[in-house]
């Protein structure tokens, strides 16, 4: 049997730079308050899979990365995707458990703390905040939750990330 090389630290570092790819997408003004919060679901994602791995450091990593691709104040996801990581290092061993649908229901509740630091954060520089964002962002979140993690699952599984 050939098996691919073991490149865990690869394979995470490649879904979050799809996740960067995607978050940097154009889309059009109606469109982008439904933009689900993929760098967020990945994290997620890999908080809950390998927690040995990911966690609050690369969450704040990642939102740094982040607040450059997309030009907001330097911190603000950083915090954001630090309060989700800390949040999924906390409940990862119940998370795990839970059929999809549940877990969907669970990222909904993670990703609308989420998006609530991201409008507090910019609420307090007084820039206007989307109201809407506050469900639709984590609505869209928990809806392609069940997508990311069948594919980021195959994935991990195919090139043995523990």
């Amino acid at each position: 049997m050939d098996r691919p090389p073991a490149v865990p630290v690869g394979v995470i570092v490649g879904s979050f730079a799809a996740a960067f790819v995607l978050a940097s997408l154009p889309m059009a003004e109606w469109a982008a308050a439904w933009r689900p919060p993929w760098v967020a679901l990945v994290l997620l994602y890999w908080c809950f899979a390998a927690p040995e791995r990911v966690g609050v450091l690369v969450g704040w990593g990642c939102g740094l990365v982040l607040d450059v691709l997309v030009g907001t104040l330097v911190g603000q996801h950083a915090l954001a995707l630090g309060a989700v990581a800390w949040i999924a290092r906390r409940i990862y061993r119940r998370i795990r458990l839970l059929p999809l649908w549940q877990q969907g229901l669970s990222v909904f509740g993670v990703m609308v703390v989420n998006q609530l630091v991201v409008s507090w954060v910019t609420g307090m520089r007084g820039l206007p905040v989307d109201a809407l964002a506050h469900v639709s962002v984590p609505l869209a979140g928990a809806v392609v939750w069940p997508w990311i993690f069948v594919l980021l699952r195959l994935v991990r599984r195919r090139y043995q990330v523990e």
